[in-house]
């Protein structure tokens, strides 16, 4: 029997390109996201490869009980789920005064409360074959604080500390957890990305700036990002820095003054 995913956030970006590489690497599928036209999109795509066609399941992942339904539907179709990746996730930037609670709410709802929900639903299945793999998207917002980004970093270092946990109490029960480490990725990022700033001109200076930083070749895209969520699975790793990451990490690490000073004069913007 085929081993076999259950992808969150899989109708693009990230989700998708990941989905795209273990379809290839002869896994069936379970995607979700919040709409099932993307999703059925993604689904005939996996199917032009040669493969067969992904179960696809419609759900919001900060509501736990359609995170239920999805996994019963998992489990009903195929009888095991093997690896479990959660990817689903917004973008915060701007002044941390200028988040109002409902703010708050959306990114950390979405960021860690969605992976917690999926975990929470899936463990006791992985727990009872004494098997299973957790993929964690955090960010190098999870492991680098950066000013401006305050809502955003918070929800990462949550899932930087969940995995890590996760991993330490698991792994003797034959259970691998990672954690998965980008930078800026060149993917779906912007269409639900937060901004907010001392006015609307401030906001949509934000949004412009974000912009052309994903424009520079340099950038990783989605597929560098799949490729190391295949290496974390395949070769059980518990963290994954990718790409331009381990740059961040390793500044910050040597000076991490320096780059907190350099991070607060690029986005500071309007901000005093």
């Amino acid at each position: 029997m085929a081993p076999t995913v259950l992808i969150t956030g899989a109708s693009q970006g990230i989700g998708k390109a990941t989905a795209l590489l273990f379809a290839r690497k002869g896994y069936d599928l379970v995607l979700t996201a919040r709409h099932l036209d993307r999703l059925e999109s993604v689904a005939q795509e996996v199917q032009s490869l040669g493969c067969p066609a992904p179960l696809t399941v419609p759900c919001d992942v900060t509501d736990p009980s359609q995170v239920d339904t999805l996994v019963e539907k998992a489990l009903d179709h195929y009888g095991y789920i093997d690896v479990l990746i959660n990817n689903a996730g917004v973008f915060a930037e701007g002044p941390v005064d200028g988040f109002s609670l409902s703010d708050w709410h959306q990114v950390i709802d979405l960021n860690l409360w969605g992976y917690i929900h999926t975990i929470h639903a899936l463990l006791p299945h992985f727990l009872q074959r004494k098997s299973g793999t957790i993929v964690n998207l955090s960010s190098i917002g999870g492991k680098v604080p950066t000013p401006y980004v305050v809502v955003y970093c918070t929800s990462k270092f949550a899932v930087t500390g969940l995995t890590e946990s996760l991993h330490a109490e698991l792994k003797p029960k034959g259970i691998h957890v990672c954690g998965i480490y980008p930078n800026l990725i060149k993917s779906s990022l912007m269409e639900r990305a937060v901004f907010r700033g001392s006015d609307e001109e401030d906001a949509q200076i934000r949004r412009d700036q974000l912009e052309n930083v994903l424009k520079v070749p340099m950038v990783e895209k989605p597929e560098d990002v799949a490729n190391a969520i295949w290496d974390a699975v395949k070769n059980q790793k518990s963290e994954i820095m990718v790409g331009s990451a381990n740059v961040s990490q390793g500044f910050y690490r040597l000076f991490p003054g320096a780059l907190q000073w350099v991070s607060r004069q690029g986005l500071k913007n309007k901000d005093n």
